[in-house]
């Protein structure tokens, strides 16, 4: 049955980065569409997912621009396909947001978006935020947090943020959850709300993974959640709230 004669539109991820959460995007996707139309409904989805370790590479080598014609190539050939607005199943790689959204000539809905949405319904003004390096370093993260929700994101100390960056990508990315691991990142949560934190930002999409709502008093936003909720709302045309 055609999506569109049917009343959904076709949403096209930009994944592989790592294939561990896109695997849950894909799952989110289509039990949201489940639970909104009921019955045998899933969503209509396009994607392009990528070999992560020559993308790891070139993060670490500091070469965006390169990573940006990857992404945008790759977000013209979905919208070619059919993809009326993409996900980036990464916060890492919506450094790139504007330029993959330009080069793929459809919306791309921003990860940040959807957790600055929940922030502030929630109340929530000085979450910590754990993620990759490049995202609790970058502007592009915390800037738009700050600028379209009011919310000033907490990351932590060098050692702090050393010890996330490794356990992302060394751990998680290759699907290894370990307990030693769950401990040292509630440490560094717990010490983030020493100094204020409000809430807890799961900033990489593999944190979800190790982390979750039962391992820490403060409320947690899970960004893959909250980013698969925005892409159910744009296949069933419902307004987001971002």
């Amino acid at each position: 049955m055609d999506a569109e004669k049917d009343g959904m539109r076709t949403l096209g991820l930009l994944g592989g980065m790592s294939w561990e959460s896109t695997a849950l995007y894909y799952r989110l996707l289509n039990e949201g569409v489940k639970a909104r139309l009921g019955g045998l409904r899933s969503a209509p989805l396009l994607l392009h997912s990528f070999d992560f370790a020559p993308i790891a590479e070139r993060q670490a080598a500091g070469d965006w621009d390169g990573l940006a014609e990857e992404l945008g190539g790759a977000g013209r050939r979905l919208a070619a396909a059919g993809a009326e607005a993409l996900l980036i199943c990464t916060n890492t790689m919506h450094h790139l947001h504007a330029e993959a959204e330009r080069a793929a000539g459809v919306p791309a809905i921003h990860i940040a978006d959807a957790a600055g949405a929940a922030l502030r319904r929630a109340g929530c003004h000085r979450p910590a935020l754990l993620g990759t390096r490049f995202t609790m370093e970058g502007e592009f993260y915390r800037g738009r947090l700050r600028e379209r929700f009011g919310v000033e994101a907490l990351v932590p100390d060098d050692a702090g943020r050393d010890l996330v960056h490794r356990v992302i990508y060394e751990e998680l990315c290759r699907g290894i959850v370990r307990t030693e691991s769950r401990v040292a990142y509630l440490g560094v949560i717990e010490e983030l709300q020493r100094r204020g934190a409000d809430g807890v930002i799961l900033g990489c999409t593999e944190i979800t993974l190790l982390i979750g709502s039962e391992h820490t008093s403060l409320p947690v936003f899970d960004t893959t959640a909250l980013h698969a909720g925005a892409g159910v709302d744009f296949i069933v045309g419902a307004e987001t709230g971002c």
